[in-house]
């Protein structure tokens, strides 16, 4: 049985996909219904250790040890982590989970994986010291909350100047790393890892923008054969330093000069619009896999796809939000070799700031025969959901 902590329909759809009974844990009535297949609805605060304990416990199939928790957001996946150890349920260690989080002690340790070129890192208590420590890493550089996840409150600075300005975006006593920027391409590597052995399930290019957000996905990537096995080694060494013995990852990657190089890594899947991709484009169901895997179930079966695959994130600037260019969103899921477009604010919601980290408003999702192609039918679907006489500013905060 898998106990699900507020998932998202896409998660409850694949529980089914792998044959599992599902229970949902989560603080709101509002989570996914039968229609999505999950069998049990529990309303509790999952957040509080021992209301999970309490709401969960009682269960038979986690007395007779048939079950697992499941979270697959970084809070969720800490709460399951914190939940299986206690009720002595399979799944992520904690310890596992913390030492993926904490990106000071985990640029430390990846970098006993390359000591001829590690790389340079400091972390930063006082935000007004920041100018400081940027200077002694070199311009440009990046900085980033110690214990972030996806993105929130990275900045890419290049001079003292820019330096200034993020500091003031900090609180004053804070705990930040401040690390050298990586050039090259950037990967996004999923795996799943069963008694300490570490499977790579797939990667994508990540394409990114001026500030490091994310702008989309592409895949196959292709790369020589001593390059792909130098990031598996990376990833498999990252994953075995934090002590992650079993359940899913997700690990960023980029291709510097000097060999591949980590940006940071998590105890859970990546976002579900990147799993969309990975199961589109060549049938790797991440979500079912760790599903599966995490209950003893066998392996959903994999149906191999030949089709170059992508997504696009959009983002809509200040104003009445999808509602205003509704027109352009059903002409973009109209346009050939369109799969899916995804909003993810209500129609009628008003966008008062641009998004931060990795949320996004909406993402378009295709497939095409050749890389060309693919290109050419994201960048026209994109475009129709964007309005045409407002400019869209870059990320500063979300609604």
């Amino acid at each position: 049985m898998a106990v699900l902590l507020s998932p998202r329909p896409a998660v409850v759809a694949a529980a089914r996909r792998a044959g599992a009974r599902t229970v949902v844990v989560a603080p709101d009535p509002s989570v996914p219904s039968d229609r999505e297949g999950a069998e049990r609805r529990v309303r509790t605060d999952w957040r509080d250790h021992r209301h999970l304990i309490g709401a969960v416990g009682g269960m038979e199939a986690v007395r007779r040890g048939r079950a697992a928790v499941f979270g697959f957001d970084a809070a969720g996946a800490l709460a399951a982590a914190r939940a299986n150890e206690e009720l002595g349920l399979p799944g992520t260690p904690t310890a596992a989970v913390t030492a993926l989080m904490d990106k000071a002690v985990l640029r430390a340790r990846s970098n006993t994986l390359h000591p001829g070129r590690p790389v340079s890192f400091a972390r930063c208590g006082r935000a007004e010291t920041l100018p400081f420590v940027a200077t002694l890493i070199g311009y440009p550089c990046v900085i980033k909350p110690r214990a972030g996840a996806d993105g929130e409150g990275v900045r890419l600075v290049h001079d003292e100047a820019e330096a200034r300005a993020a500091a003031l975006g900090y609180p004053e006593i804070t705990d930040l790393l401040v690390e050298e920027y990586l050039e090259g391409p950037e990967l996004t590597v999923e795996a799943l890892s069963r008694g300490g052995r570490h499977r790579v399930l797939g990667w994508s290019r990540r394409l990114t923008g001026p500030r490091l957000t994310a702008t989309g996905h592409d895949l196959p990537v292709a790369l020589d054969p001593s390059t792909a096995e130098a990031v598996r080694a990376l990833v498999r060494g990252v994953l075995d330093l934090a002590g992650h013995h079993d359940g899913p990852s997700h690990t960023e990657v980029i291709l510097t000069a000097h060999g591949p190089r980590l940006v940071e890594a998590h105890a859970r899947p990546g976002a579900e619009e990147f799993g969309r991709l990975l199961r589109i484009a060549h049938g790797t169901d991440v979500l079912a896999l760790a599903l599966a895997a995490g209950l003893g179930l066998p392996e959903p079966v994999r149906t191999p796809r030949a089709a170059y695959a992508g997504l696009r994130y959009v983002d809509f600037p200040p104003g009445p939000g999808p509602g205003a260019v509704r027109p352009g969103i059903a002409a973009a899921r109209a346009v050939p070799g369109v799969v899916r477009v995804q909003l993810e604010i209500p129609p009628g919601a008003a966008v008062r700031r641009a998004p931060t980290g990795g949320l996004h408003h909406a993402y378009v999702l295709a497939t095409a025969p050749t890389a060309g192609a693919l290109a050419r039918i994201l960048d026209r679907a994109a475009g129709l959901m964007r309005p045409a006489d407002r400019r869209i500013r870059q990320p500063e905060g979300f609604a």
